[in-house]
């Protein structure tokens, strides 16, 4: 497989590059797919490739992309992004974010080599930081080598996608439409 874009081409949830040419909106799901609950962030960006592509919206599987992700920061508005937190809450517990700076995200978001609190800063400090809006769905265990999310997180997926798709459309919305 090629590596392009930040995504695996060929698999089948993945997009080809120009999929949303002019996008003002990123939906990034982040995590590690083979970390249990961890990577419920990108089973719900493959669950949002499923559905019809919104006008001004580009998904994109961040994975554990870390500073790589960078990159795609400076062509977007907004980002709308979704991942795992290990945040005390009862495991499947949604919560939304709009973090005004970097100092606003939670503590121990995710659990990436480079973490996204440092991602962020990266952006700001060479001004590319775009509008952050963050779903965070809560897990309680992380469990390695497995592919399955737990029945309480897998529940969280359905609400978070239709959400997080709504929210981005919002978004993209030309100022002054119905949607915005």
């Amino acid at each position: 497989m090629l590596l392009l874009d930040s995504r695996l081409e060929g698999e089948a949830y993945a997009r080809p590059p120009a999929d949303a040419p002019g996008s003002r909106v990123l939906i990034l799901g982040i995590g590690n797919v083979l970390m249990g609950d961890e990577g419920v962030g990108v089973h719900v960006l493959r669950l949002l490739e499923q559905e019809p592509a919104a006008a001004g919206v580009r998904l994109l599987d961040g994975g554990t992309g870390g500073v790589n992700l960078l990159a795609e920061f400076g062509e977007v508005d907004s980002i709308v992004l979704i991942d795992a937190t290990r945040d005390g809450r009862p495991a499947g517990t949604i919560t939304y974010l709009h973090p005004e700076c970097v100092g606003d995200l939670p503590r121990g978001l995710g659990a990436h080599d480079f973490g996204l609190k440092d991602l962020f800063a990266a952006a700001a400090l060479i001004g590319r930081l775009p509008g952050l809006h963050l779903y965070t769905i809560s897990v309680e265990t992380i469990r390695p080598m497995c592919t399955e999310l737990s029945p309480p997180v897998a529940a969280a997926v359905p609400e978070v996608a239709f959400t997080a798709r709504a929210h981005a459309a919002r978004l993209a919305a030309p100022a002054g439409s119905a949607a915005a």
